[in-house]
């Protein structure tokens, strides 16, 4: 074998260990090597998000083309040496109704399945299940009002996989479940974010905003942080695991004795996590 036939050889060795490796690497919920496409959907939300996504990039990619053959007609029947005697015509009534009739058209095709989505997002249905989430500098705690009124906090472990998003307590809903989260800051502006739920909204001092999800996979899903919010605004990620209805109710009983009293982690009330 050549040195050319070695060196491709050598490529499509190293391609499909960086393939094999991105597969073992990626799981449901968290990002992805190499990945230019939205996160996979874990909720219905995310569902009608990926599926208006799919429908503005058709739709723009067509009037990409379309505008880009109008531009080629013109370069090349329209030129000066195609047209010596240029045209005096100043307006043309079809033409001029044509091209403000068809955008105001798009523009409604879209915006009716976009305020659709709006309206999913932020009609917060009934709850079966409602966790607070505070956000601080830099981590986020969870209480369980409905379940034992218990709180702990939520910290980035260093010695966790993923790196960055593993974290020391999760947060733990049960599957098929409507889940109601109040979002609040205890000192700046925070954001709580998981893209596999279609999830985003601003964590704000002194206010209570309100979001929702029902996770349709169980497993472990991943968010961060997405407001900037200090030096370690990097470090303060956000896992939840979704589990059956039976390992919740474990759990809860299980947390209610881990987080007595009220019993966040000492710690995390002094400093959030050191790098």
């Amino acid at each position: 074998m050549g040195p050319v036939g070695r060196h491709l050889l050598g490529l499509a060795v190293a391609g499909l260990t960086l393939a094999t490796g991105g597969v073992a690497f990626a799981e449901l919920g968290q990002p992805k090597p190499w990945e230019w496409t939205l996160q996979e959907s874990g909720s219905p939300v995310m569902d009608n998000i990926v599926w208006f996504h799919n429908f503005l990039f058709v739709l723009i990619t067509l009037i990409t083309l379309f505008v880009l053959a109008l531009l080629v007609v013109v370069v090349v029947k329209f030129n000066a040496r195609a047209n010596p005697v240029p045209s005096r015509t100043t307006h043309n009534t079809l033409i001029e109704v044509a091209w403000t009739l068809v955008p105001v058209l798009i523009l409604v095709g879209i915006s009716v399945p976009s305020f659709r989505l709006l309206f999913l997002e932020l009609d917060v249905p009934k709850a079966d299940i409602t966790i607070k989430a505070t956000g601080k500098q830099w981590y986020w705690s969870y209480a369980y009002p409905d379940n034992g009124k218990f709180e702990f906090d939520s910290l980035m472990a260093q010695d966790k996989q993923p790196r960055l998003l593993g974290v020391d307590n999760e947060m733990v809903v049960p599957v098929n479940k409507v889940i109601r989260v109040q979002v609040t800051g205890a000192d700046v502006i925070h954001a709580f974010a998981l893209p596999a739920f279609g999830v985003k909204i601003d964590a704000i001092p002194g206010r209570l905003n309100e979001t929702w999800f029902k996770a349709t996979k169980t497993g472990m899903f991943y968010g961060q942080c997405s407001e900037l919010c200090g030096k370690d605004h990097a470090f303060m990620p956000i896992a939840i695991r979704v589990v059956n209805d039976q390992e919740f109710a474990s759990w809860v009983e299980t947390a209610k004795k881990k987080f007595a009293s009220g019993g966040t982690n000492t710690y995390a009330s002094a400093a959030g996590p050191t790098q």
